[in-house]
């Protein structure tokens, strides 16, 4: 009886100090009424933990986070209440955007989302299971990203920033009519920016239009890059390219002292010194992006999902930046903007 009662005591304790070791790692849970005392069957009042990540901080990949978590807002998912939101910036390195999506996969995220062809690759390296929603990533395919838009069947799907050539080719052979020589300023380690320096030597080659690479390595390349192709090239083009975007100002004080013109394909840059810029709205493909992320977080699974491509896209124009680069912008690609900025 005494081995007994001692061997009952023994349990009685250790399940009080279980009960207190439990109570002292586990936060106080809320009361599950409401205020008046009801019992509480919203599910939408469950946090949700939204983890972003983008390879570099620049206004297109800013406006992308901004309408995401906007989107997230209007879906109810309201950041401090039911929502948690984790932002982790690469700044510009490949190896710090490794680590991040390795610490988003241990904190199990519900939903991550990588901005940028760079992040998403991280990512989608770290985890097979947890939703990845990917944005202003040119081609998802290509960076092996998805094996199809419609519907991966995998843990991934986002939205695309992939912008038809066509239009880019007739603004700049409108700006430049005698367009023979492009200089194209670029990341040879981002699959986004040498997808489209593919494309626009398969599209400009048969018009006659020569394409001259400057390759930068780093963002602190750029300039040194665009001093290159000084005298042999009539304009420069811009992609979306993150080093390049993030790195514009450089690139612009380089095509004022050398009069080489800007176009770009992000409408973001021209208030940093491009001419002319044909672009979609990352704003707006943010909101998209944050529709996606509502969808999964209501429970729709990530490869059912089709990825979002923009069909809309947006002129903006500097009369003033192109006179600074020797060039005065046609009244008719003026009249065309949808903004004029001074």
């Amino acid at each position: 009886m005494f081995y007994q009662n001692r061997f009952a005591k023994a349990l009685l304790l250790g399940g009080v100090c279980t009960a207190i070791l439990t109570g002292c790692n586990q936060a106080p849970k809320e009361d599950a009424k409401s205020a008046d005392g009801a019992a509480s069957a919203d599910t939408s009042l469950t946090m949700k933990t939204v983890a972003i990540t983008a390879i570099v901080e620049h206004p297109a990949l800013d406006e992308v986070r901004k309408g995401v978590i906007d989107e997230l807002k209007e879906a109810g998912f309201k950041e401090g209440e039911n929502l948690k939101v984790n932002f982790q910036s690469a700044q510009g390195n490949t190896a710090t955007a490794g680590q991040i999506a390795k610490q988003f996969v241990a904190d199990q995220a519900d939903v991550i989302v990588a901005i940028g062809t760079p992040s998403a690759q991280s990512v989608a390296a770290a985890t097979s299971t947890i939703p990845l929603v990917f944005s202003a990533v040119t081609d998802p395919v290509e960076a092996k990203l998805v094996s199809k838009l419609d519907g991966s069947g995998t843990n991934v799907t986002g939205g695309s920033d992939a912008l038809p050539y066509e239009p880019q080719i007739e603004l700049m052979r409108q700006i430049i009519p005698n367009l023979k020589n492009v200089g194209y300023v670029y990341s040879p380690g981002e699959v986004n920016s040498t997808i489209i320096l593919k494309n626009l030597k398969d599209k400009l080659t048969p018009l006659g239009i020569k394409v001259h690479e400057a390759p930068a390595q780093r963002s602190t390349d750029i300039a040194m890059a665009a001093r290159s192709l000084e005298g042999k090239v009539d304009m420069i083009y811009t992609s979306t390219d993150n080093n390049v975007v993030s790195a514009y100002e450089s690139l612009y004080q380089v095509a004022k002292e050398s009069k080489i013109p800007l176009i770009a394909s992000d409408t973001s840059s021209v208030e940093r010194g491009a001419i002319a810029a044909l672009g979609v709205d990352y704003y707006a493909l943010g909101r998209e992006t944050g529709k996606i992320v509502a969808r999964i977080l209501k429970g729709e699974k990530p490869g059912e999902i089709a990825v979002y491509t923009p069909q809309a896209l947006n002129l903006y124009v500097s009369p003033k930046n192109a006179t600074e680069q020797g060039i005065t912008l046609p009244q008719a690609v003026i009249d065309k903007a949808k903004e004029v900025v001074k």
